[in-house]
């Protein structure tokens, strides 16, 4: 018997009700209405009144549920079908009044009908509802970035991507720091910034972009550049540090005071075709995780490493790299899956290879070394940076 049929015979054997007659029943108290959907659907909103009971979960949760044989059930899923599966297990052990709403939530929501938001505004469900579904995110892991703080040094080619989707994803508070301004040549990878803004300030057309996208997150622009002067006010009360800078003694800095300050730091570089990414993270692990001391003990020569304004960049390379970066950040805020702390991950987007090298940290490294007294470096421009 395929799908369909099922669906159709359990339709006349069981029998359906209308979103209206189960929503009344239900404030009558005459029906119990029964929402068969798994948790993190009901985050992005659910019937109201109704109990969870998830469908995978059913005979499990149903000793839990406190809900008798004899009692009436209106069960209610996404569009009408699971409920009706739901209702044929919950006959078949021994209820004996069991109906399924018709068209489910969906119709639910298309009455008019009372709906309850899991802690999240009407806005905020729509927006984020493809998250609210992940069981790995749901409504915990969203509250989770809407507290989180970052802060990212740069706004140019590894900034703009990483920006957006930071944004789009909700995290509550972006703080950019950038002192350059936007250039008619940056708008070839820089994707945060357009035509009419040339000449503007990048971290105030940076807000503006982001801003426009969601406007429920803070955004924290800083005209000026990331230095001695001020990294411990910028970096302190961040939850983490996105690197996109595209100076060397920038990097430098910022890693010897996210060591110091106990930060994890998102690093990228972009070079032509190829780039690399990397979680340093010894600031919190000390001894386990390495630093940007590690991998690069000493800058390069001044000739050794030529800035993308000499040697050219594909501008989709930063555009991947600055996703890559933006995803590794997520998954610390939201503390899933494995980082690439410990792990430079090397892309090749002409052969379209990815290589993952192991990174241990270096115990005789000056900055996160046993005694090792953070240092900080005069400035070069490198091109195997934040493609600025």
């Amino acid at each position: 018997m395929d799908a369909q049929t099922l669906l159709d015979r359990l339709r006349r054997e069981i029998g359906e009700i209308g979103a209206d007659e189960a929503a009344a029943q239900a404030a009558s108290g005459k029906r119990t209405l029964v929402d068969v959907r798994e948790e993190p659907e009901r985050a992005a909103g659910a019937p109201d009144p109704s109990m969870s009971l998830p469908r995978s979960r059913l005979e499990l949760r149903l000793a839990e549920s406190g809900l008798g044989a004899e009692q009436p059930l209106a069960l209610i899923c996404a569009s009408g079908s699971r409920s009706l599966l739901a209702a044929e297990t919950l006959r078949q052990i021994g209820f004996s009044d069991v109906r399924s709403v018709a068209g489910g939530f969906d119709a639910w929501k298309a009455a008019g009908l009372p709906v309850a938001r899991g802690g999240l505004d009407a806005d905020a469900s729509d927006r984020y509802s493809r998250h609210l579904r992940l069981p790995e995110i749901g409504l915990d892991g969203q509250g989770k970035l809407a507290a989180a703080r970052v802060l990212v040094v740069g706004a140019g080619g590894l900034g703009s991507p990483c920006l957006l989707y930071l944004a789009a994803a909700g995290v509550g508070e972006l703080r950019v720091v950038d002192d350059d301004r936007v250039e008619r040549s940056n708008l070839q990878r820089q994707v945060l910034h357009n035509d009419a803004r040339i000449g503007i300030a990048k971290a105030e057309s940076a807000r503006a972009t982001l801003e426009a996208l969601n406007p429920r997150i803070r955004v924290d622009a800083r005209v000026g550049r990331l230095g001695e002067d001020n990294v411990d006010a910028l970096v302190a009360d961040c939850d983490l540090v996105v690197d996109g800078s595209d100076n060397l003694s920038t990097r430098y800095l910022l890693s010897d005071r996210c060591v110091v300050l106990r930060k994890p730091l998102v690093y990228a570089a972009v070079h032509r075709f190829e780039g690399q990414v990397t979680v340093f993270d010894a600031g919190r692990r000390r001894g386990q995780s390495p630093c940007y001391r590690c991998l690069f003990p000493l800058p390069p020569e001044r000739d050794a490493a030529p800035n993308c304004a000499e040697v050219g960049v594909l501008g989709a390379v930063p555009g991947v790299l600055g996703l890559l970066q933006a995803t590794e950040a997520l998954k610390l805020i939201l503390g899933l899956g494995e980082s690439l702390d410990g792990r430079l991950l090397c892309v090749d987007l002409l052969s379209m290879e990815f290589r993952s090298l192991r990174l241990r940290p270096d115990p005789d490294c000056p900055a996160c070394g046993a005694g090792g007294a953070p240092l900080s470096v005069p400035g070069q421009v490198c091109a195997s940076d934040g493609a600025g």
